[in-house]
């Protein structure tokens, strides 16, 4: 059964119970393997693939995640439209805990991390000045209205590298910036995303003030965990809400790479055309 949707959970989001028919899809890939097992079953009537981004139980830090492996398994189980919920903490005083954030632009802060398919025999540049697919943002939106959470629309998303948390020092100096949240995860998605020729959104859930808050030292590690458990179990009533309108069609970045390779095309051996095929095969024949 082929997923046309993917949901990327995020801490504190290991499962997808509303998910019916479900069965568990172990996949490989040319770079590894994703996470976890992929959870591949129905949601609100359409075909849905899920992942534990850190795995379930929580055992991948992240920049120990396989991202290419994540992004390559929900592309070969037909996946199109992507939404990922993350954890974040606030870099604004009006986005509180139990908020949800729905960015449109990103930041690197992260240190060398691989954020693309293509670092060998292949050259592919993506156009990302626009980093997620606003179609699948604003249908993000209107789930989270319609189940009663506030959400926050536009905004940017900080990606550090962790597992450590900022410093003040950094926290002050992201806030001048004027970066809204800050996350250690969902730009290498978003890229990735893109050049599997998918729409990507991210529904970033508040869970602290990150440590620039002068009430940051009363934030408790219980409370936390409490605000995590509250956002996962908002956001399972967001994304049955969300899957039932977003669109049949295929996704607006279906052709992302059509004018992205550089590469001579004489030039590519037949390894490559191989390993590459599920990604950019239509555009070498």
């Amino acid at each position: 059964m082929d997923a046309e949707i993917g949901i990327i959970g995020g801490s504190g989001l290991y499962s997808m119970e509303a998910l019916t028919d479900r069965r568990e899809v172990t996949l490989e890939t040319p770079w590894g393997a994703p996470s976890d097992s992929f959870i591949v079953g129905k949601l609100s009537g359409r075909n849905v693939a899920f992942l534990a981004r850190h795995g379930r139980g929580h055992r991948i830090m992240p920049s120990n995640l396989n991202f290419r492996a994540n992004i390559y398994g929900m592309k070969k189980l037909g996946v199109q439209w992507l939404l990922s919920f993350s954890a974040v903490g606030s870099l604004q005083e009006d986005l509180k805990p139990l908020d949800f954030v729905i960015p449109d632009q990103f930041f690197d802060r992260t240190k060398g991390r691989v954020s693309t398919f293509f670092d060998e025999d292949i050259v592919v540049h993506i156009g990302f000045a626009d980093p997620v697919c606003s179609a699948l943002s604003d249908v993000a939106e209107a789930a989270c209205r319609t189940v009663g959470i506030t959400v926050h629309c536009g905004g940017t998303y900080c990606c550090m590298e962790g597992p450590a948390f900022s410093t003040l020092a950094e926290s002050n100096l992201h806030r001048s910036w004027g970066f809204h949240v800050i996350g250690m995860t969902n730009l290498q998605e978003a890229k990735l995303a893109r050049e599997a020729e998918m729409s990507y959104a991210t529904i970033a859930m508040v869970t602290d003030y990150d440590c620039w808050h002068p009430d940051h030292d009363a934030v408790t590690v219980d409370q936390i965990i409490q605000y995590l458990t509250q956002n996962a179990e908002h956001a399972e009533a967001v994304a049955v809400e969300a899957v039932k309108n977003i669109p049949h069609e295929p996704s607006p970045y279906s052709s992302a790479l059509k004018n992205a390779i550089l590469t001579d095309r004489r030039l590519i051996f037949a390894e490559s055309r191989q390993k590459y095929d599920l990604l950019i095969g239509k555009y070498l024949s």
